[in-house]
C-alpha cells in the first residue's frame, strides 16, 4: 500500500508547522504545503500519487505575475526590456535557491533515498523548484493577495540591489548609446592603475570622451571596473538615471 498525502501530513504535522513559521504563512489546507515538499523521487519510491511539479508550474506563473506587478508600480521609469531583465534576475534558479536556503527549505523536503544521499537537499535545481512549488501552494491556498504579501516580504529587500547590479552591468552599453545619440561618438576606456598581487588585483579604469575623463571605477576585474566607471559617468550625465 502506497503512502498518501493525508498520512504524510499527519506524520509531518510538527515539521510543517515549523515551515509555516519560517514562511510567515499559515495554510488553511496543509496538504498543499506537504505536496510542495514532495520531490518526484520520493513520490516514485513511496508510490505516492503526485509530486510538487504541478504546484511548481503554478508557482512559476504566480511569481512572474507578482514580481512583474511589484516592478511595474515601483519603477515607473524603467522600460519593458529593463523590467524583464530585472524580473529574470529575481526568479532565476540561483536566486530562488538562495531564497529557499534563507527559510531552510531543504530540511523539509521529502526526497528519494538516492537523491537524498547525493546532496539533493542543497541542489539549486531542487531547491528553486520546491520554492516555486511553495508559492504555487500559497496561491492555491490564499489566492493572489497571499502570494503578493509573501513575495513582497521576501523579495523586496533584494529588488533594489538587483536593480543596481543590472544597471551597473548594463552601464557600458547605455553610456555608449547616450553618447552616440548626442555626439555620434563612443567613449573609450583606459587603465589608470593596477594594484595588489596577481590573485587579488585591483584595477582603476577611467572612461574618457573627447580626451576628457568622465569618471573612474575600481574593481577586481578590468571589465567590472569599466562597468563601474560607466555607471558613474551615466550618473553625472543623467543625474536621475535609474
Amino acid at each position: 500500500m502506497g503512502m498518501d498525502i493525508d498520512s504524510l501530513v499527519r506524520i509531518n504535522k510538527e515539521e510543517l508547522s515549523k515551515l509555516e513559521q519560517s514562511l510567515g504563512y499559515r495554510f488553511t489546507d496543509l496538504r498543499l504545503l506537504q505536496m510542495a515538499m514532495v520531490h518526484s523521487s520520493y513520490a516514485f519510491e513511496q508510490g505516492l500519487c503526485g509530486n510538487n511539479e504541478r504546484l511548481e508550474f503554478l508557482g512559476d506563473a504566480a511569481l512572474d505575475l507578482v514580481i512583474g506587478h511589484i516592478l511595474f508600480h515601483r519603477y515607473g521609469n524603467l522600460q519593458e526590456g529593463e523590467l524583464t531583465k530585472l524580473r529574470a534576475s529575481l526568479v532565476n534558479e540561483q536566486h530562488l535557491a538562495k531564497m529557499a536556503r534563507d527559510v531552510d527549505l531543504g530540511k523539509f523536503l521529502a526526497l528519494g533515498k538516492g537523491e537524498d544521499s547525493s546532496q539533493g537537499r542543497s541542489k539549486p535545481s531542487i531547491l528553486s523548484c520546491a520554492y516555486e512549488a511553495v508559492i504555487g501552494a500559497i496561491f492555491e491556498d490564499g489566492a493572489y493577495p497571499a502570494v503578493a504579501d509573501f513575495v513582497t516580504c521576501f523579495f523586496l529587500p533584494d529588488i533594489e540591489g538587483k536593480k543596481e547590479e543590472l544597471l551597473i552591468a548594463d552601464a557600458k552599453s547605455r553610456l555608449q548609446e547616450v553618447l552616440q545619440e548626442k555626439h555620434n561618438e563612443a567613449p573609450t576606456y583606459k587603465i589608470e592603475a593596477e594594484e595588489g598581487p596577481s590573485h587579488q588585483k585591483l584595477f582603476t579604469v577611467a572612461v574618457c570622451f573627447k580626451e576628457q575623463i568622465l569618471a573612474t571605477g575600481r574593481a577586481g576585474s578590468k571589465k567590472e571596473a569599466e562597468q563601474k566607471a560607466a555607471a558613474a559617468a551615466l550618473a553625472k550625465i543623467i543625474p536621475e538615471n535609474g
